[in-house]
Formats: structure tokens, sequence, C-alpha cells
């Protein structure tokens, strides 16, 4: 039971790591050039890229604005890092390559690798593109790429190739699959479980807030304060109840030592006072 458990655990483990891998294999979008037929050495590197398990897509360069937009759509749809793209193109579609590319990368989607062969148009590559590969022959129409990572190859010793096949080229069909399959693709994001809410009892929210009001226990061991009521009884009653014979026989101690008048602690007089010196007493 247990090893059926651990296995079910790995499998659900596997699908998302799969899934996030899938997301992050790059999408190939090929160009043809003028007419559309001229460039199908384009059709015959996309059938070799599917082989091996890469989407690939051949389209016109006149499609390249709504190219530009779905390819960027695509790249982000459904994820929490866009996809890279990757694109290729002949002459006409050359151009139009390095634009798309420039489009692609400026929406914040990755372009490891933009390969061109033989483009007719001066092009600019923006920095943002990982890598740019030329193959043109500067003998003929095609001309050089500018920009900060771009490699321009001249081919113009190759007798055997000219603008019309050297998107055919077997050789620089097997180059190009080898830089796709090296081509840095982004590290996959694994999504963040959301924390869940702690639920906790009405006892343990707040220990420190529970009194015995609120709780319902008997006051009885916060009030330690009854012996100081019963004290001050006591001590008042002394004071004032011998003040009454005090009074009367005040007038009888002329010439005595009496204490001083608010002096509380003196006892009450004696009504037996010694006579004065010389004074007699009769026998």
């Amino acid at each position: 039971m247990c090893l059926a458990v651990i296995a079910v655990f790995a499998v659900a483990l596997a699908v998302p790591a799969h899934a996030q891998s899938k997301q992050n294999q790059p999408r190939v979008y090929l160009l043809r050039g003028l007419a559309n037929i001229f460039s199908l050495g384009m059709d015959d590197l996309a059938a070799k890229l599917r082989a091996r398990g890469i989407e690939a897509s051949v389209h016109s360069y006149v499609d390249l604005e709504m190219l530009s937009n779905t390819a960027i759509e695509q790249a982000k749809a459904g994820k929490r890092r866009p996809s890279p793209v990757i694109i290729i193109g002949h002459s006409l579609g050359a151009d139009a390559a390095v634009t798309m590319g420039n489009r692609v990368a400026a929406a914040g989607v990755p372009v490891p690798l933009v390969v061109t062969f033989d483009p007719v148009t001066a092009m600019t590559a923006s920095p943002k593109i990982g890598k740019v590969v030329n193959y043109y022959q500067s003998g003929g129409s095609g001309k050089p790429v500018s920009g900060r990572r771009v490699e321009n190859i001249d081919l113009t010793g190759s007798g055997a190739l000219s603008h019309f096949n050297i998107d055919k080229a077997a050789e620089l069909h097997n180059k190009v699959i080898s830089m796709i399959q090296r081509a840095p693709r982004p590290r996959a994001v694994a999504s963040k479980p959301k924390p869940k809410p702690v639920e906790t009892s009405p006892a343990e929210a707040s220990p420190a807030a529970a009194t015995p009001a609120a709780t319902g226990a008997p006051a009885a061991p916060a009030a330690a304060l009854p012996d100081a009521t019963p004290a001050a009884i006591p001590a008042a009653a002394p004071a004032s109840a011998p003040a009454a014979p005090a009074a009367t026989g005040s007038s009888t101690s002329t010439g005595t030592n009496l204490p001083a008048a608010g002096t509380e602690t003196a006892s009450a007089p004696s009504t037996a006072v010694a006579p004065p010196a010389g004074v007699g007493t009769s026998n």
C-alpha cells in the first residue's frame, strides 16, 4: 500500500516538471522570400526540425506584422516566463527575420537565435537578440548584418552556392540544427503554492488576552486587597474614643506639663492631680 502511494505521488510530481520543460522548448519560425516560391529550402529545414521534435512553421515574409504579434502571444500564453523564439529567413525573408527578431525581443520574449540566408538589405540587429548568424555572399545580392551579437559568414568563395540555392544547402542546414539544439533556454520557474490560512480556535487565537472576566473564571485569585480595608477601621477607633474625658479634667491641671495640642497619642488625664508644692495635706 505504501509503495503504491509513493508511486502515485512521484507521477504527480513528474507531470508538472515535464510540462515546464515543454514550455521552455523553442518555437522556430521560417520565412520565405520573394513570391513565396524561391525559398523552398525553408520548407526542407522545417521538416528536419520537426523530425527532431522541434516545433517549426514556414511563412511568407509579407506576414511579418501578423506573425510577430502571433509569436509574442504564443510565447507568453499561460506561462510565467515566455518560451524562446528562433527565427530563420532567406532573401527578403532574411530581412524580415531580423525585423521580427527585433520586435519579439523588444516585447520581452527571449530570442536566442536568428539565422539569415543572404539578406538583400543591410539590416541592424537588436542587442536583445542572443545571437545572429548571417550566411551571405558579398559578391552577389547578399548583405552583411550589423549589430553587437552578429556573426557574418561570407560564402563568396564557395562556387557551388548562389542566392537561389544557399537556403537549400544541406551542410548549412546541419549547422543551423546544431545551433538550435544548443541555444540557451530560460530556466523553468516552479510555481509557488499559495499559503493556506491557518485556522485557530478562539482559545488559541490570543492566549495572552484571556482574562477571568472573559473566560468566566472566578476573580478570587486576583483580589489580594481585602487586608487593607479592615486595617483602616481599627486604627481610627482608638484616636476618637477618649476625646470626651480629656476635655473634663483639663482645668485642674494648671501648672503641670501637658502634651502639646493636637497630640493624639497622650493617654486620658487622671482625676487625682498632685497638689502644688507648699500645699499641705491633712493627715
